[in-house]
């Protein structure tokens, strides 16, 4: 067996992969600009918008984006993160709509029991749809992945929210041959998930092929964190150690980022993106379910939020 062949016989195999894809969602993308009158596109600095601004870029430059950004900001993201977003808009020259939870918090929206450290996740459902209703979008675009949690594997790409902003996946219009229905009413919105069909892998082998800059907590770092229910809880003043809890330091990465309250790294020494393809090949679990403390509260609990209004 002739190695050498064999990995250029791969890569060929993958190119040609990652081409129908990137295709797919360049189609997506346009397809939102011609159908929908006012759209956005969703955009946190996580590597799966990240992705999505790439495509963007090569469905409408050299021209602006058809579509403003907009980021649902908890208030309680990672640094690394927003300071990431601010500088690639800055790059880009484009619109970034801020919904801030804290804002909804503030107007009586949203009701914490302790805004200062209670989880925001599910909060950002309530400001998302505040925004939505504020600008007057009927459609978000957003990077979700139907192999990221089982809920999200029910939704079409296309995806239909009434007047409320909620989600019925029982109501869902039929997509064949990739004629999608747009058609909604004043209140009504889309939301539209053009890497639908990606996993995991298929965005980190297109992050290298297209050379992508990330925020630095996807790659391996040393960083104090507490083991906790099968998870490791990164040490902040969100997140402190509970009585009896153990605080460790170990090399890890985060494979999602999302609202500190409820987002965990996981052990690893991948400091490269060729070093996490490698890793992300061979793993076994999620990505949602080895990091996220929100999902494991019930098997339910994504889809409960999603009908909220949840991304």
């Amino acid at each position: 067996m002739n190695t050498a062949v064999d990995k250029l016989f791969l890569d060929a195999a993958s190119s040609k992969h990652l081409d129908w894809l990137e295709s797919e969602a360049i189609h997506i993308m346009r397809e939102v600009a011609a159908e929908c009158s006012n759209p956005a596109l969703l955009f946190s600095g996580g590597k799966d918008s990240v992705v999505m601004l790439r495509l963007a870029e090569k469905a409408f430059r050299p021209g602006k984006f058809p579509f403003p950004l907009v980021h649902i900001d908890t208030g309680h993201n990672f640094d690394e993160v927003i300071q990431f977003r601010d500088k690639r808009v800055a790059e880009l020259g484009e619109r970034l709509i801020v919904g801030s939870v804290e804002d909804s918090i503030k107007r009586g929206t949203v009701r914490l029991r302790n805004p200062l450290t209670d989880s925001r996740n599910a909060a950002q459902a309530v400001t998302l749809l505040e925004t939505i209703a504020e600008h007057k979008f009927d459609a978000c675009i957003g990077g979700a992945r139907r192999d990221e949690e089982k809920a999200r594997a029910k939704e079409r790409i296309f995806s239909f929210r009434d007047d409320f902003g909620q989600w019925n996946p029982k109501a869902q219009r039929p997509e064949l041959w990739d004629l999608y229905n747009t058609r909604v009413h004043p209140g009504e919105n889309m939301r539209v998930f053009p890497i639908s069909n990606w996993t995991e892998l298929d965005v980190w082998q297109y992050i290298a092929r297209e050379k992508l800059e990330l925020p630095s907590i996807y790659f391996a770092h040393q960083r104090q964190v507490i083991p906790r229910n099968g998870l490791l809880v990164p040490l902040t003043n969100l997140t402190p150690a509970k009585e009896g809890e153990t605080i460790e330091t170990q090399t890890v990465r985060f494979r999602t980022v999302g609202d500190i309250s409820c987002t965990c790294p996981v052990s690893s020494d991948a400091d490269t993106v060729d070093a996490i393809i490698a890793e992300t090949a061979i793993t076994q679990i999620t990505e949602r379910g080895a990091t996220r403390m929100d999902d494991q509260t019930s098997e339910a609990s994504m889809e409960k939020r999603k009908k909220e209004g949840y991304f």
